[in-house]
């Protein structure tokens, strides 16, 4: 889940080891066929070659990537899969938008609204909740050098803006076509790349002050992403400790 933190992710115990990664293998392999559409060659096709070194980062099976590429670009036959957004509003009012890749819609949807209605949210009409969110490109990058003339280099590849996260790390934001060159920049600078993706980052932020409250939305987020047809859950709140 990507809230208040470009960065930050809450990270959640849930079932057994294997299940949780069967689990994730889905969300990954649904990634990438939908990214497989665009062309099956990574070399080509930047938006696939993320959602390739994602499940990589995962140590999921090469033959399960190959078959995910298979599956989008057609060679498996079935249903297509497609990209579908919906969006909503948590308890508090937190706006809350969800990605998936899905094959299947009206399987999607009723699972989706059900994870709202069980949890105090609310499904909402399309646009009502995407425009106050902007799409960008996020890197996580190591650095050796000393912070300040990482965060110059990271400017002269081409981000917009750049922080330091962790010790030795850069978060680094670019407009979201610009994520490609930026990243490679980097690498070429002799960063070292963690993470690359495209995300909705919220433009501002509500503060969840009230334990009830902060707990239901909680809720709320685990329930949308145990659904396997979710690839991403993106909201605008910050829960104050």
């Amino acid at each position: 889940m990507s809230g208040h933190s470009k960065w930050s992710t809450i990270k959640r115990e849930k079932g057994a080891k294997d299940a949780k990664r069967g689990a994730e293998f889905t969300k990954l392999g649904n990634a990438i066929a939908l990214a497989a559409r665009g062309g099956a060659d990574p070399d080509m096709n930047f938006t696939l070659r993320l959602a390739i070194d994602k499940a990589r980062a995962a140590n999921m099976p090469t033959a399960n990537i190959q078959r995910s590429i298979d599956r989008g670009s057609g060679k498996l036959g079935g249903q297509a899969i497609e990209e579908v957004m919906y969006e909503g509003y948590g308890p508090g009012g937190a706006a809350i938008l969800i990605e998936c890749a899905t094959d299947n819609k009206n399987r999607t949807y009723p699972e989706v609204r059900l994870a709202f209605s069980k949890n105090g949210g609310n499904m909402a009409e399309a646009g009502s909740v995407a425009f106050q969110f902007e799409r960008k490109g996020l890197i996580r990058a190591d650095f050796l050098d000393d912070a300040d003339e990482a965060l110059l280099q990271a400017i002269d590849a081409g981000a917009e803006d750049a922080e330091v996260i962790e010790a030795n790390q850069l978060g680094v934001t670019t407009d979201a076509k610009s994520l490609a060159v930026v990243r490679d920049e980097l690498q070429a600078k002799g960063f070292k790349i963690d993470t690359a993706e495209l995300q909705f980052v919220p433009k501002n932020i509500v503060e969840i002050t009230d334990s009830e409250t902060a707990r239901k939305l909680t809720n709320l987020i685990n329930a949308l992403e145990d659904l396997d047809d979710v690839t991403s859950v993106y909201a605008n709140f910050e829960i104050k400790e």
